[in-house]
């Protein structure tokens, strides 16, 4: 199966988000066709959500939520963090969505 290129696939999630009622925009700009996303999902208390792309052991997309782990979910720790990935990684595109409740709007599976 074909990928979307990245730039279509943000633009969806962030449609996704707006018409659900949350702020969502994109933070950092990678490469158009084949870059990763990171999407932070803040919920405007000082708290944010990092999910990273991943695949299964069948070859699906999935995403991780890197929060769950050693990152934690303090804001100030989750954008230090996607600022270090994206200075080695200059195709990479962070996506932010703000939503008090916290959804993601992510299609795949979340595996935490």
């Amino acid at each position: 199966m074909e990928e979307l290129k990245t730039e279509f696939w943000a633009s969806a999630l962030i449609r996704r988000a707006s018409g659900a009622g949350a702020f969502a925009g994109v933070v950092r700009r990678g490469d158009s066709d084949a870059g990763a996303v990171l999407v932070k999902v803040a919920t405007l208390d000082g708290r944010a959500r990092l999910y990273a792309p991943a695949r299964d052991g069948a070859g699906e997309r999935i995403w991780l939520d890197l929060s769950a782990g050693t990152l934690g979910d303090v804001e100030v720790d989750v954008d230090a963090y996607a600022k270090k990935r994206s200075q080695t990684d200059p195709d990479l595109w962070v996506v932010e969505i703000e939503d008090k409740q916290g959804r993601h709007f992510l299609m795949e599976r979340v595996d935490g």
